[in-house]
């Protein structure tokens, strides 16, 4: 068992971090750093919410008003794309759930209430009643396709239909998740990245590699993606199935990990690449982990909560950048697209973001964004 001591002093460094790289960045949006800057990216971009939910993080912690004053202007930002459609697609929840929803749970802002709902409204408008799943991207002949990183888009609907009384939200995320068990699963505990059914029958047609190696591999960050998303489906309606997808990607995940407990960025690419790790994943699986350990009897419990203790430690001490003045990111070695060869072995404002809402849980703070 890590001793918990490192936890505080962790998070006193990445407060001080954030904060020095703050004084640059404001109120934009950072996405992976390269050569030890963040490139700043505009607010259509699907990452856009991991900024500013980190701000509000640190927020909650420490009342910094420059913080809440840059994230609040991120958010404001938004607003241009919850009128234009086409500038959104279902990453959406990741945009407004870690800005308004994030703002709206601490200060109960009325105005972050109401864009958090609109932006449901057209999470839920992407949702294919034939083959009951919410379609991922835009564009021509993309229209039956789904992919397994939706899974923690859910959670702005769930929420929509807790504030609103509306059911309607909720069964679109239910039926969405049991899309993804039925046709992302595999016997494993694994995950397929991309799903490809016929947009009029609802039928499925085939899988794609997507940012995995190839479609029959096992994307890490994917695999974490279904972890937590899972975890948080099963946190909202109970159904044991989501729950017992959870556990089985959990120990597909901590089976493959390496020594240090970070993964490799896909656990079947072949020699040559497996070097490669996503720290982004293990960060975020950390945090899959740990609500994972809440939901469970404490026999389970404890190699869960372990686990992610573990990534994170880990992550803390061999991929941290404290005392770096020339590099932006706070954990190193992220791999966002590795066969498009983007953003490979360089920080990810996500993995950044996940990174700190672990410590924050290991902290005591219960109530998650998501």
């Amino acid at each position: 068992m890590i001793q918990a001591d490192w936890v505080q002093e962790a998070w006193e460094q990445t407060k001080n971090k954030v904060k020095r790289v703050h004084q640059r960045i404001g109120d934009q949006f950072p996405h992976a750093s390269i050569n030890g800057a963040y490139k700043l990216e505009p607010a259509a971009w699907w990452t856009a919410g991991f900024w500013p939910g980190l701000l509000w993080l640190l927020y909650r912690d420490t009342r910094d008003e420059e913080l809440r004053v840059s994230a609040e202007s991120c958010e404001r930002q938004l607003d241009q794309l919850l009128t234009d459609a086409s500038k959104v697609d279902h990453d959406i929840g990741f945009m407004w759930t870690l800005t308004s929803g994030a703002r709206y749970r601490i200060l109960g802002a009325e105005d972050s209430k109401r864009r958090a709902l609109l932006a449901a409204n057209l999470l839920a408008a992407r949702f294919n009643a034939q083959g009951n799943f919410i379609r991922a991207w835009n564009g021509a002949g993309m229209e039956g396709w789904a992919i397994i990183d939706c899974l923690m888009n859910l959670p702005l609907l769930h929420w929509a239909s807790g504030i609103t009384g509306d059911p309607r939200y909720k069964h679109i995320a239910i039926r969405h998740a049991d899309t993804v068990l039925q046709h992302f699963y595999r016997a494993d505990g694994s995950v397929s990245h991309i799903v490809v059914f016929d947009p009029e029958t609802g039928d499925k047609l085939e899988v794609k590699g997507g940012q995995g190696y190839a479609p029959d591999s096992a994307w890490s960050r994917g695999t974490a993606w279904a972890i937590y998303g899972m975890s948080l489906s099963y946190h909202y309606t109970g159904n044991p199935a989501y729950l017992n997808a959870a556990k089985q990607t959990a120990h597909f995940f901590i089976a493959n990990l390496l020594e240090d407990h970070v993964p490799y960025w896909d656990f079947r690419s072949p020699e040559g690449t497996s070097a490669l790790r996503d720290s982004s994943a293990g960060a975020c699986a950390a945090c899959g982990l740990l609500l994972l350990a809440e939901q469970v009897g404490e026999l389970e419990a404890r190699m869960y909560r372990e686990s992610g203790e573990k990534i994170l430690h880990s992550l803390y001490s061999q991929y941290g950048t404290w005392e770096s003045d020339t590099e932006e990111g706070l954990i190193l070695h992220g791999t966002s697209h590795f066969p498009e060869k983007q953003n490979v072995d360089v920080p990810l404002i996500y993995g950044d973001y996940y990174f700190a809402e672990g410590l924050s849980l290991l902290k005591g703070y219960k109530e998650r964004f998501w």
